[in-house]
This record gives C-alpha cells, structure tokens and sequence, in this order.
C-alpha cells in the first residue's frame, strides 16, 4: 500500500520526522487529496532537510531567510504553494502547542498574476476531435469522457465499471475531499465506452480503464494519451487533461447552461471558482463585437 502520507526521508531527524507524519496524518484524516499530501509532504521534506534550527527555535527571520533562497527563479504560484504549506503546517503546530508563536507573515505572498483557465477554441477543438478519431478505443473513450463530463484526471481514473450508468449516461465520482457526485457524459461517449467494454472481461469491480498490464489506468497515463494526441492535433501548447476541463467548461457556458449548474457537473465547493469560465470571451461573444465594432 502506499502509505503517502507518511515520510522516511532520512536527512530528516527523527522528532521531526515524527511531527511531520502527524501533521500529514492530519491531513489524511481530513480528506485531503492524495496528490496535495504529497505534494505537502515534498515541499517540507525540503524546508526540514535544509533548515535544520530546532523547532522551538526558529524565528519569522530563519523562515523568510529559507524562503527567499528557496524562491530565487521560481514562479510566484510556486512560492505562494510554498508559503502555503508552510503557514498550514505551521498553525497546526500551534494548535498542538508544539510552537508558541507564528512564524510565518501573510505580506509574504507573491503578487501571481491573475490568468484565465487555458480552453481549446472550436478551431482546436475540432481538430483534437478528428485526431481522437484515429485513437485507439480506449484511448478515444478516455477523450470523449474527459472532453464531456467535465472530470478531474484523478476522478477518472479512480472510476470502476459499476460506477458508471451507460443507459443513463452518468458516473458516480469521488472528487476532492472525498466528496461523490454524478457527472454526465455524451451519447458518443457512451457509445465508444459500450465498444471499449465489449472488448473485456466485465467485472463489476474493475477499473473503467486500464493499461496493457491488466492494471488501473493511472493519472500519468492518461496525461500521456492526452499529451500524445495534442501533437497529432497540431496543437501549439501541450494538451493537458484539464484543457479538456477547461474546454468543457467554456463549450457549457457558450451554450447557454446555467453557472450553477457547470459547478455542480465539475465538484467545485465555491461558486466563484466556476465565475472565472464567465469571464472569457466565447466564439460568440467575439462574433458579435466584430460585427459591431469592425
């Protein structure tokens, strides 16, 4: 089993190692997702195995010293996920009275740059369509899927036979947190699924998909049918799973479906998050101001 949340870095020491694997165990329990734990878990193996002042000795002064080294030709979302770690870790060790006072600063966060999610227009959009055409079954069923549920590449690839209703049209996820809904998917989808499910033994329990070794396809998998057929399509920029997201996203909102709804299909807790979508201008949109405006 892969026990992520716990560390065995060995240039950490052991009352350290003790504390981080229960601030991370913490995490675990609060359903944290396995990508940010290990993500959390890497950045402070860094800052433990770099900064090696005792606990109960460290001051703001040794932090922000540690951060600015660290921070020298990384991008400002780098160095705010870093700073966020930190302050997470850190106030849960105020909490259990492992440190008495906060050693992080709020005026620490970079200035990012505020940027819209990357979507494929209709241009590309076709263009990865007809490509997906010449992909294998599978391949061309993960596509299908991603391009109309609007899903997370780890919601994909967590999905079993059962979770997924063919006549309905519809699959039971568990997003971020742990948290289950039911996404759609399109009539071609279903369609291309049916044929990718006809060519396998059906076990109820079995992954959705799976590689050539008879095991769950994982998220790097995916990433590279992804990556892949961004290059047969032509495609300027890499073609990452959650362009399709994005994609989805936009083709949604350009069609009209209410934002409420677009938040509910792709699992966001926060409504705000799904207004972004509203903000980029659609085909339509651009349309429309060409002809007024010339």
């Amino acid at each position: 089993m892969n026990k992520y949340w716990i560390s065995n870095n060995q240039s950490i020491s052991q009352n350290r190692r003790t504390l981080l694997n229960e601030y991370l165990l913490s995490l675990k329990l609060e359903n944290k997702a396995e990508a940010t734990i290990t993500k959390y878990r890497s950045i402070l193996e860094q800052f433990f195995s770099e900064c090696t002042i005792p606990l109960d000795e460290l001051t703001s002064s040794d932090v922000l010293t540690w951060l600015n080294m660290f921070s020298e030709d990384k991008k400002p979302r780098t160095i705010d996920l870093v700073l966020s770690t930190l302050s997470s870790f850190f106030s849960f060790c105020l909490a259990e009275e492992y440190m008495d006072t906060r050693v992080t600063k709020q005026r620490w966060r970079p200035k990012i740059p505020e940027s819209l999610p990357k979507y494929l227009n209709e241009q590309e959009y076709a263009r990865v369509k007809r490509a997906a055409e010449r992909l294998s079954v599978r391949n061309r069923a993960l596509i299908l899927f991603l391009f109309s549920s609007g899903c997370r590449v780890s919601e994909l690839s967590n999905l079993n036979i059962q979770d997924v209703d063919l006549k309905k049209r519809t699959a039971e996820v568990k997003g971020k947190g742990g948290k289950i809904r039911h996404v759609h998917f399109s009539e071609e989808c279903a369609i291309v699924l049916q044929d990718y499910l006809g060519t396998r033994d059906i076990d109820p329990t079995a992954p959705l998909l799976m590689n050539k070794f008879g095991n769950r396809l994982l998220g790097g998998g995916i990433r590279n049918v992804t990556n892949k057929l961004g290059v047969e399509a032509g495609l300027k920029q890499s073609l990452h799973p959650h362009s399709l997201r994005h994609t989805f996203a936009t083709n949604m909102l350009a069609r009209g479906a209410d934002i409420q709804f677009i938040s509910e299909e792709m699992g966001h807790s926060d409504l705000n998050t799904t207004r972004i979508y509203a903000r980029i201008p659609t085909e339509d949109m651009i349309l429309q101001y060409q002809n007024i405006m010339g």
